[in-house]
């Protein structure tokens, strides 16, 4: 078996990807990221039009035989993140979790790796899953943010921050001090140098909006089955809509769905509506 490798973008190309990537954050007309996990669902994303391509770090993880939650190991992760990225035409960004570091030193290390591996934004989140409590201390974050600024910035390169944002997700405190909580979080992040405010968890009308309009940078929500759609989101203010592991799922659940009807009723059902073969291979047989 051949060791794959993975050529890094010229730096020249990862400034001009990050620009273009940047430029597709604006209030009112999101950009709409359907996550992806592994090279094939990167190569069906952008077939499907979307104008960047966003990791998952669920559907990464699960892919490399790992929970999510800061549980798989970094070179393992942006190794995936290389494959993805070398793959699509389009920008990359990488969820790399809480930074895959235990300091804001090792996020910054994280960085340069990140954009080794051809990305040109990330997703770091203040989820703490060290025991600590539910989300890191607002002042140890802003210190990560500021690390993973200070390093793409040495490389020359505008990776997109988009700092996460957990008080919805984890349901931290009282339902009635979210908003304020998230606001001071997500100004924080944003003075430590984070270009865009990742919140999932909340899909609210009235919160959306409260949210896009109290933080100065673009507003990323996580959607599902029942949430607002894109255009209602845009009205709302949002400048980023992000499937998250919900592909993912989607995908899994369908295997497990085949594969049970298959061993215990004996028909296939389940497989009706697949993807066609020939366009399928005809896809990831491009150059």
């Amino acid at each position: 078996m051949t060791q794959e490798t993975h050529t890094p973008a010229p730096r020249h190309d990862l400034r001009a990807r990050a620009l273009a990537f940047r430029a597709l954050h604006r209030a009112g007309t999101p950009l709409v990221l359907p996550n992806a996990w592994d090279l094939a669902s990167a190569r069906v994303v952008e077939e499907a039009g979307a104008a960047a391509v966003a990791t998952t770090s669920a559907g990464l993880a699960w892919a490399l035989g790992a929970p999510d939650g800061d549980q798989v190991d970094r070179d393992r992760a942006l190794d995936a993140v290389a494959r993805i990225a070398a793959a699509v035409e389009v920008p990359v960004t990488a969820d790399i979790e809480a930074g895959y570091a235990a300091d804001p030193k090792g996020v910054g290390e994280t960085i340069r790796l990140v954009l080794a591996a051809g990305a040109v934004g990330v997703n770091i989140e203040d989820a703490a899953y060290d025991g600590s409590g539910p989300l890191r201390p607002v002042a140890e974050q802003a210190e990560r943010i500021r690390a993973a600024r200070e390093s793409a910035d040495a490389e020359g390169v505008p990776l997109f921050v988009n700092a996460r944002v957990d008080t919805y997700l984890r349901a931290v405190g009282e339902p009635g001090e979210r908003l304020s909580a998230t606001l001071e979080r997500a100004a924080a992040f944003v003075a430590a140098g984070a270009d865009g405010v990742f919140v999932p968890g909340v899909v609210e009308p009235d919160t959306v909006r409260a949210l896009a309009d109290g933080i100065d940078a673009p507003l990323n929500v996580m959607v599902g089955p029942g949430a607002p759609t894109v255009a209602e989101l845009a009205a709302l203010g949002v400048a980023r809509i992000s499937l998250g592991s919900g592909i993912a799922q989607a995908v899994h659940a369908l295997v497990r769905r085949a594969a049970r009807e298959a061993l215990t009723e004996g028909t296939y059902d389940a497989l009706a509506g697949g993807a066609d073969y020939g366009e399928l291979n005809a896809l990831f047989g491009r150059a």
